[in-house]
């Protein structure tokens, strides 16, 4: 049986805020699915949300703050993210929840506990953001 991986690739046109030190940050602008429609302005389901994306590489002299640029990354990386941001936190809550409602029968504590779980996961997370930075590679085109 053969497994065909798709390489997908992920982009956003934006413009260059700063050049400093190996790092490009860039400004993208993420829109919603609907926020090209019509009504989107009379609309409160279509939202657009300013980010601030840091390129980390070597030869960044040839950017200039107000150029604008395409901010890529692979499919791959961006699953990877989704999976550290939100996977893994679901299933720490969730098994936290089931836990301590099967060790005490209070659901109340129970919540409480689980929220309280996702404290260490997100420091831990804090904790390795410069490894997790190496792994999580956005790109300039």
């Amino acid at each position: 049986m053969y497994l065909c991986k798709v390489h997908t690739k992920i982009s956003h046109s934006g413009i260059v805020e700063s050049v400093a030190d190996g790092c490009v940050k860039v400004r993208i602008l993420q829109a919603s699915a609907c926020g090209a429609c019509k009504v989107a302005g009379h609309c409160h389901a279509a939202e657009a949300k300013e980010k601030i994306v840091e390129v980390y590489g070597s030869d960044f002299t040839r950017y200039t703050p107000g150029q604008q640029v395409v901010v890529s990354t692979s499919g791959d990386v961006a699953g990877r993210a989704l999976l550290l941001g939100f996977g893994v936190p679901f299933v720490v809550l969730v098994g936290v929840l089931v836990l301590v409602l099967v060790l005490t029968g209070d659901e109340g504590l129970s919540a409480l506990c689980a929220l309280a779980a996702l404290i260490p996961y997100y420091g831990v997370l804090y904790l390795f953001r410069d490894r997790i930075r190496r792994q999580l590679t956005f790109y300039l085109e």
